[in-house]
């Protein structure tokens, strides 16, 4: 009879051995993604190689940081939430770095062939084009990644897919899940989460209207706010990723897509980076009421049935807005 001491053994070298989750917002987490044809790359955090074979991993939450472009820091939180969930060993936590630098406001050291997405117009946030390569946009990063990911030879257990975003994260979010045009081809669900982002992109001329709740007119300012209706505020002159999609595409991908907003409960102050532009402004007086306006405006008018969780003492801060007990199950859904 085989000693069972070789028996043990050889059953232990028969099951697959996986690395640990990297953790640690330090290069060793990091690795490039090459995007488009050329040389261009940009660089994510992650916790788990895109190119190693892990049958583990049944999960991917993807974090989008906010207008500091601080990619590290939003990892350590997306870790941390990952942790609090008890959802390491089986969830893939990816934070892209939407590097820029414009020699003026935005001023990112960049590596060779790394790509430098637009800061300001139609930005990063928004789809727009790279400055360093006008064959890309910030949205082509999205795709590729939501392609390395569902490679069946890498993760052939992945079930879920969740992408969110804080801040100018949130921006980033709320247009692409209307504009992407892969979300029906991956093969895996995927959820959108938007949290506290300072504007949306609204779908008529129809805004909020100031102290009344569930009710939008024909915005009564366009005289003097010509911009309040042109991309990312609304649909028209748009550019970038989104500009081939016809208005009806749009409006038929952000009602059909699943969306859950995390609106902090205090973030009602003009502080972060708070847009107090007028196209921004025609959207109502802070953070917390454009969300709560936006999901109104396209559940009630268009049909939509995203969800909304207000998390209770967050304000404008990632960490609290991630990490919170309501959170959770939203970030991380059961495959």
């Amino acid at each position: 009879m085989m000693n069972k001491f070789l028996l043990t053994a050889l059953v232990a070298l028969s099951v697959p051995v996986y690395a640990a989750p990297c953790t640690t917002a330090t290069p060793a987490c990091t690795e490039w993604l090459s995007l488009g044809k050329g040389q261009s790359r940009s660089l994510i955090y992650r916790t788990y190689a895109l190119n190693a074979k892990n049958e583990k991993i049944t999960r991917a939450l993807i974090v989008v940081h906010g207008a500091g472009r601080d990619a590290d820091n939003y990892f350590r939180t997306a870790v941390a939430a990952t942790f609090l969930a008890g959802a390491l060993d089986d969830t893939i936590v990816i934070s892209p770095r939407f590097a820029s630098n414009d020699s003026s406001g935005c001023r990112d050291t960049l590596a060779t062939n790394e790509v430098n997405w637009s800061c300001t117009g139609d930005s990063w946030r928004s789809g727009g084009t790279a400055s360093n390569d006008e064959r890309l946009t910030s949205y082509d990063f999205a795709d590729e990644l939501l392609g390395s990911l569902v490679r069946k030879d890498v993760f052939p257990n992945l079930r879920a897919i969740v992408v969110a975003g804080h801040s100018a994260g949130g921006q980033f979010v709320t247009r692409y899940e209307m504009a992407n045009r892969v979300h029906d081809k991956l093969g895996i669900p995927v959820t959108y989460v938007v949290a506290n982002p300072s504007s949306y992109a609204y779908l008529d001329p129809e805004r909020p209207v100031a102290d009344i709740n569930n009710e939008w007119r024909p915005f009564g300012d366009a005289r003097n706010c010509t911009t309040y209706d042109n991309w990312p505020y609304g649909l028209k002159k748009r550019s970038g990723y989104s500009a081939p999609s016809t208005d009806d595409q749009l409006k038929k991908q952000l009602v059909a897509r699943p969306v859950t907003y995390l609106l902090g409960e205090l973030d009602v102050l003009p502080i972060a980076g708070f847009d107090s532009s007028c196209p921004a402004m025609a959207q109502g007086p802070n953070r917390l009421a454009r969300g709560q306006a936006f999901v109104g405006y396209v559940n009630k008018k268009y049909g939509a049935q995203h969800k909304v969780t207000v998390v209770p003492l967050c304000g404008h801060n990632a960490r609290c807005m991630f990490t919170a007990d309501p959170s959770l199950p939203v970030l991380f859904p059961k495959p």
